[in-house]
């Protein structure tokens, strides 16, 4: 039997409502900071929802030029941000016009979206209407569909390789990346760009998910995202993207490459229980965290130091993944306890970025890791009894950290749990 490739990560990318590159992102999550305000992109006076966790401070004209910008989604210009973003930190140019076709085969790109070009239908549904329909854009459909950020990116890097777009609603990035982590250690491919990018803060975007009563109608930026507190009421939308490059280790250093991290295993289940709400008691989400530490061949869970939670701040969400969490670790999860479990939501200072979420969260993940240092759940004042977790209230801190866990779960009842673990220098000697 062929023996496993270790998958490292040499690049990371981010535009969140909290920084549009990781260092102002893990920045923000170190100081605290909650990226959630009032609605600037339409006017919210009629309705109900009227916060968000929107980019504020992205210059696209350090990743794109205009005109092609303008034949992009908004989530398809976050892609691209973050996945230059990545490249650039990996070490990884555009290649020349001359690049061999056969030189990249074993490169790829797996860069999820929940929802795609949502802004897009929108507005040229309006132009459909008011012009006829013939005159909607010759760029409405290469703009809409979901796999065009990666499509995007493949296109400008020359990476012939599998190039997909998870779709699994607010787990879509967890499965590009577990995807890609599955391509490299079977050993298919040497290096991935993977992750995920959204963008659904438009008026019928936010009117699906208010209708659906998914999101808080809290006016309150500090008390919008609260996750794991008894006063939650549900989640605030954000936007944005993430982007890792994953590569085989052998491959990673015969480039000389750094190394942030290792990603040592995945987990995939489903509920298969209902079409928004999880299983209850976090069965299904339990059995994902088993299979990502059996993947990572940790055997014991108390081997696992950090967990950054799905969290959403949904009443059912954050009591099912509490559940599911204490089900698998047991006592190693009782708050208090020297040495316990720690587990936070970092949406408490992002918002929900839905198929970008899990991307942005794996780098929290990593930079935790390498920083040793705890994020924390913000902005979390009332414990909630089915919620007894050391959630890392209010304030992060710098802790040991070598095993940690990254948790996505989406509407459908997709679950996937990532596995990292810290690299040592001296396991490649």
């Amino acid at each position: 039997m062929r023996e496993k490739e270790t998958v490292v990560i040499t690049g990371m990318g981010a535009v969140s409502p909290i920084g549009s590159t990781v260092e102002e992102l893990w920045d923000s999550v170190v100081t605290g900071r909650c990226g959630i305000a009032p609605i600037t992109r339409y006017d919210t006076t009629d309705r109900k929802v009227k916060l968000a966790g929107e980019v504020r401070d992205l210059d696209l004209s350090l990743y794109l030029d205009s005109k092609d910008a303008r034949r992009m989604d908004r989530y398809s210009q976050y892609a691209v941000a973050a996945a230059v973003q990545a490249m650039q930190d990996a070490g990884i140019t555009e290649p020349a016009p001359d690049t061999p076709f056969e030189a990249r085969m074993r490169w790829g790109c797996m860069m999820a979206s929940g929802i795609g070009g949502l802004r897009t239908i929108e507005e040229e549904q309006m132009r459909g209407v008011e012009k006829g329909f013939d005159r909607v854009s010759p760029f409405f459909i290469p703009k809409t569909i979901a796999n065009m950020g990666a499509a995007h990116i493949a296109i400008r890097y020359g990476l012939h390789g599998a190039c997909t777009c998870a779709v699994t609603a607010c787990a879509s990035a967890a499965n590009a990346i577990a995807d890609a982590y599955r391509m490299i250690s079977d050993g298919y491919a040497d290096l991935i760009l993977a992750g995920g990018a959204e963008s659904a803060l438009t008026p019928l975007g936010m009117g699906g998910f208010t209708s659906l009563k998914a999101l808080t109608a809290a006016e309150d930026p500090d008390r919008a995202s609260i996750p794991f507190d008894k006063e939650r009421s549900g989640f605030v939308m954000g936007e944005g993207a993430g982007a890792l490059v994953l590569e085989s280790l052998s491959h990673a250093q015969k480039r000389g490459a750094k190394i942030y991290a290792e990603l040592t295993g995945c987990g995939i289940t489903c509920d298969a229980y209902h079409m928004t709400a999880p299983m209850p008691g976090g069965t299904g989400a339990a059995a994902c965290m088993q299979m990502a530490l059996a993947d990572a061949g940790i055997e014991s869970p108390e081997a696992v130091d950090y967990i950054n939670a799905h969290g959403t701040s949904t009443q059912m969400n954050d009591s099912c993944e509490s559940a599911a969490i204490r089900k698998v670790f047991g006592s190693h999860a009782d708050p208090g306890k020297e040495g316990c479990l720690k587990v936070s939501s970092t949406k408490s200072m992002t918002g929900h970025l839905l198929g970008a979420s899990a991307a942005i969260e794996a780098i929290v993940t990593v930079k935790a890791i390498q920083q040793q240092f705890l994020p924390p759940t913000v902005n979390y004042r009332i414990p909630d009894p089915e919620c007894e977790l050391d959630v890392v209230p209010g304030k992060g801190y710098s802790h040991p950290i070598r095993t940690a866990l990254s948790n996505s779960f989406g509407f459908g009842g997709h679950n996937v749990t990532l596995a990292f673990g810290a690299y040592d220098l001296t396991e490649g000697e």
